[in-house]
């Protein structure tokens, strides 16, 4: 059951995210990769949950079926924010690099138009230079996203905006809005470097309990069916599953909180 629910672990951490790759018009695809797209879009935590339930119904009682599909869900759900997480400083990377690459063309003296095309070029991220190259042509009507992303590529609609009313410098406010994001990345650094103890703490605290039932199965003593074959087994399954999720939850949370 132990190794079952580690092989869960290593498939939802493997699991395909809901990246977008550029495909010429018309393509369609195989069978195959439609079905590997349809897959992708499936969460992460559902996947884990209910994969280690059915094993858990198919291994041991109803009981652990239940505990073992919840305490999944969750390491899914923690993975999938972790995913987020990354993506999200990816993005702000990205978008950097293009905003260097846009205000220096600007202060050479390309226009705009021009400008745009040299910073989505420097982009590494596809959606990110797109999303950019919305902001400064359609400063009104394009949709900002959300995230710290967002909130940078709105103030670059509004650079345009202003600079097209009142005809004042465009790099220097772009040249501001990157200073500004890559202060965040930095910052985002830091905290992560100075949360990084806690979190390996947490997780080795999150592990103990498994390591307990693979020494206590190793001299004999069989805990595994005392929890799963016993009244009092299930009491404390359920009592040291809840424990323990709620440590994780409120850990997870002491250093979200740090993080902000």
């Amino acid at each position: 059951m132990s190794a079952a629910l580690l092989l869960l672990s290593v498939a939802a951490l493997s699991w395909p995210g809901r990246r977008r790759r550029s495909r010429p018009d018309g393509y369609l695809g195989s069978g195959w990769s439609r079905g590997v797209a349809v897959v992708a879009r499936v969460p992460v935590w559902l996947v884990a949950g209910c994969g280690a339930a059915g094993i858990g119904a198919l291994a041991s009682t109803g009981l652990v079926a239940l505990v073992a599909g919840v305490a999944a869900g969750l390491g899914g759900r923690a993975v999938a924010a972790r995913r987020r997480e990354v993506k999200q400083q990816s993005e702000l990377a990205s978008l950097a690099d293009a905003l260097a690459a846009f205000g220096a063309e600007l202060r050479s003296g390309r226009p705009v138009e021009r400008a745009v095309q040299a910073a989505s070029a420097a982009a590494g991220d596809e959606h990110c230079a797109r999303a950019l190259s919305l902001a400064v042509r359609s400063p009104t009507v394009a949709p900002a996203p959300s995230g710290p992303p967002g909130d940078a590529l709105a103030a670059v609609s509004r650079a345009v905006v202003l600079s097209s009313r009142t005809g004042c410098s465009l790099a220097a406010v772009v040249g501001a809005v990157e200073d500004d994001v890559r202060a965040r990345i930095g910052h985002a650094r830091e905290l992560r470097a100075a949360t990084a103890g806690p979190r390996a703490s947490a997780l080795l605290l999150a592990g103990l309990p498994l390591l307990g039932l693979l020494m206590g199965s190793g001299v004999g003593a069989d805990p595994w069916h005392v929890l799963t074959g016993t009244a009092a087994g299930h009491a404390l399954l359920v009592c040291g599953a809840g424990l323990e999720g709620a440590g994780l939850l409120w850990s997870g949370r002491l250093v979200a909180r740090a993080l902000r």
